[in-house]
């Protein structure tokens, strides 16, 4: 080889190590993928693996690189090893990385928003939130900070239906920045837009393209409803906190966490491995009280109840409600009432449609409410029908308005109908399409019920409610929306469609 050649692959090398990762968030421009990392590969999640995923689209900052695969290492060494560890902070530290996560937005309200980060110093800490159309500024500073511990920095005080940007601060050196929209004020007549999806499964959480997208449609929040960012880790906590920590150094990731208040919940390979759920043969209650603790750290949700993961908030017109469809159930009772949600859940979600005074409500499953799809496995219809039922009841009896359903699990994208007992069709919507990845067949085999499908390689998309109050009869659009933009699905329904008459 001649040295015009070795100078050429030199150049070419160094362009790709050094470049800047973070360019795809100045220009809409499609960035191609270099390397791609299939399904089985993701699940198995070595250092190959993980690294290509690093690079996937692109190469990140060097310091920020080294820091991930010197703190994997500790991980990989020590399952116990958290982010306070001495030899993590030191590398954190040597590599120049002030916040080792975050910036992550998160519980959305009226008056502000709850900012997620993780520091590497016990710097003093500022974040300085600006009004875009007003200029005015407030400040908020973190209280007492342990290196590697997650903070939660509460930026109240601010106006309702408001745009805002924010500016993260350490010693005085800006190192994060970020913008959102407050929430609508409860009688506001509004639009206010939900993005959701799941199953990203560590391969979608790089991908400047869909983020993009998905940051470019301004949601005022979005649900992540699982499969997100830890891949098959089982019990070993170590290695989730590996997993959470290529979540972090992406730059794809920390542009949506950045200006997307995020609401989130896990399914099966977030939380042990493929369609593992309760507490399984092999595993313990002490395993999932960890399980449980290290996925509250890492996300930025609304408090949860003591006994899941679930939660439920308002915010604008819509009541979130996420539930835990992987913890808390049953397994020795598979098949009968109480087995999915588990006791406790069933009566929380009862009580929670019947008190909420939204407009709107979505109820998030991990796993499908309908049956079309795979005949139900390892879903509603394999685990709990009278349950099921129970709920569908309680909304039709009790005209409970504006409930819509969202699921995940059988990667593809689809929308379906579920006839009520009393005449009262349910629409459960699927963006089961974060990362592109096989699944089943997009179309039920008996499509009667089923208003659209999407296999799961055929598209990389996310779903999109936009709810408007502003004057008549309240309604919602639904939008099925691919990494290009391009909208593939739209369906408005009205509020009177949501709403049981008995």
């Amino acid at each position: 080889m001649n040295i015009n050649v070795i100078l050429f692959h030199f150049c070419l090398l160094f362009a790709m190590v050094f470049a800047p990762y973070d360019s795809y968030s100045q220009s809409g421009d499609i960035v191609q993928r270099r390397f791609v990392v299939t399904l089985p590969d993701a699940h198995v999640g070595d250092l190959e693996i993980d690294t290509r995923l690093l690079d996937s689209y692109g190469s990140i900052d060097e310091n920020r690189r080294q820091f991930y695969l010197d703190s994997r290492r500790i991980f990989t060494e020590s399952e116990d090893a958290d982010f306070t560890h001495p030899e993590i902070l030191k590398a954190a530290r040597k590599h120049g990385v002030a916040l080792m996560g975050g910036p992550m937005l998160g519980n959305l309200e009226e008056s502000g928003a709850v900012l997620w980060l993780r520091q590497s110093e016990s710097s003093p800490l500022k974040v300085k939130v600006t009004g875009t159309d007003s200029g005015n500024e407030k400040s908020y500073s973190a209280g007492s900070v342990e290196p590697g511990t997650e903070q939660r920095i509460i930026m109240d005080g601010l106006s309702s239906g408001t745009d805002y940007t924010y500016a993260v601060y350490v010693d005085d050196r800006k190192v994060a920045e970020g913008s959102f929209r407050t929430a609508p004020s409860a009688p506001d007549e509004s639009e206010f837009r939900v993005a959701f999806g799941s199953c990203f499964h560590k391969i979608g959480l790089h991908n400047p393209n869909l983020v993009n997208q998905i940051v470019n449609r301004k949601p005022q929040v979005m649900m992540l409803l699982g499969d997100i960012a830890v891949d098959d880790r089982e019990n070993n906590i170590g290695m989730h906190r590996s997993d959470y920590l290529l979540r972090d150094v992406s730059g794809a990731w920390q542009m949506l966490a950045a200006n997307v208040p995020l609401y989130t919940s896990w399914d099966d390979h977030d939380y042990l491995n493929n369609d593992l759920s309760g507490i399984p043969e092999r595993f313990t209650p002490a395993d999932l009280k960890a399980l449980r603790g290290v996925w509250q750290q890492n996300w930025n949700n609304p408090e949860n109840e003591a006994d899941g993961i679930y939660f439920s908030t308002r915010t604008g017109p819509v009541e979130l409600i996420m539930l835990d469809t992987r913890s808390c159930r049953n397994v020795a009772e598979r098949g009968n009432y109480a087995s999915y949600l588990g006791r406790e859940q069933q009566e929380w979600l009862k009580e929670t449609l019947k008190s909420s005074t939204a407009p709107f409500k979505i109820i998030s499953s991990g796993t499908m409410w309908s049956d079309y799809v795979t005949n139900g496995k390892d879903s509603w219809g394999t685990w709990d029908t009278l349950a099921r039922q129970e709920i569908f009841s309680l909304i039709e009896t009790q005209n409970i308005a504006g409930v819509l359903l969202v699921s995940g699990d059988r990667h593809g994208a689809r929308g379906f109908t579920i006839p009520g007992a009393s005449g009262y069709s349910f629409y459960e919507f699927e963006a089961a399409s974060l990362g592109g990845v096989p699944g089943p067949d997009a179309m039920a085999k008996v499509p009667s019920n089923q208003i659209f499908g999407y296999h799961g390689t055929e598209i990389i998309a996310f779903g999109e409610f936009t709810f408007d109050t502003r004057g008549g009869e309240p309604f919602v659009i639904f939008r099925l929306i691919n990494e290009k933009g391009t909208i593939l699905e739209e369906h408005t329904l009205m509020y009177s469609q949501l709403t049981p008459h008995n």
